[in-house]
């Protein structure tokens, strides 16, 4: 006899109810509601490096940027999310019925940690490439020096980069904009091993 756990499946308006009081951030996918858990210093780092950057190349542009605390629908997955980093072109555009919640990023960044890794390489990566406007993801490893870059190229085909050398340059299509790999890890202590 095998047993198997039931797991709730909730509303979009249980998980507002929930959400919008709650001091800590929840992903809703297609029904169930996960905890997100807090970063660690050098995730917060990483991200800020990026979010600096990105406001520093793209002032008087028309783009908004956005950093962890800025809710994502993905109507197609039914799917809320927080990413790291994120960058909407201009006009803003919100989720039907709420001035909270926005539906289209151009680019994505995630640091990556070892429990959400596999999840911002695969299922949440397939739900971001349903977003018409998105066209470039970020994927920066917290423990190694290691970037994955990926730029959409035409419908369905998505080019990845990597990048393990600090003093390399990283060039983001959507921006027309150069990076060093290095000054991700800015501030931070990592070595590659």
């Amino acid at each position: 006899m095998t047993t198997q756990l039931e797991r709730k499946h909730y509303t979009v308006e249980e998980y507002f109810a929930q959400e919008l009081p709650s001091e800590t951030r929840s992903e809703y996918r297609n029904g169930e509601i996960i905890p997100m858990t807090g970063g660690t210093p050098d995730h917060n780092d990483i991200a800020s490096n990026l979010v600096v950057a990105l406001k520093l190349a793209l002032r008087g542009k028309p783009y908004r940027i956005f950093i962890a605390d800025q809710r994502l629908w993905i109507p197609d997955c039914t799917l809320y999310t927080y990413p790291d980093v994120m960058v909407v072109e201009k006009p803003l555009q919100l989720q039907a019925g709420r001035t909270d919640t926005v539906i289209n990023p151009c680019f994505i960044a995630e640091v990556l940690s070892k429990s959400t890794q596999d999840y911002d390489r695969g299922g949440k990566f397939v739900a971001y490439r349903t977003i018409e406007q998105f066209q470039e993801y970020l994927l920066i490893d917290q423990y190694r020096i290691h970037v994955e870059h990926y730029v959409k190229t035409a419908a369905h085909q998505w080019l990845l980069s990597e990048y393990d050398n600090p003093d390399a340059n990283l060039f983001f299509k959507t921006f027309e904009l150069q990076m060093r790999i290095a000054d991700f890890y800015e501030g931070i202590e990592i070595t590659n091993s």
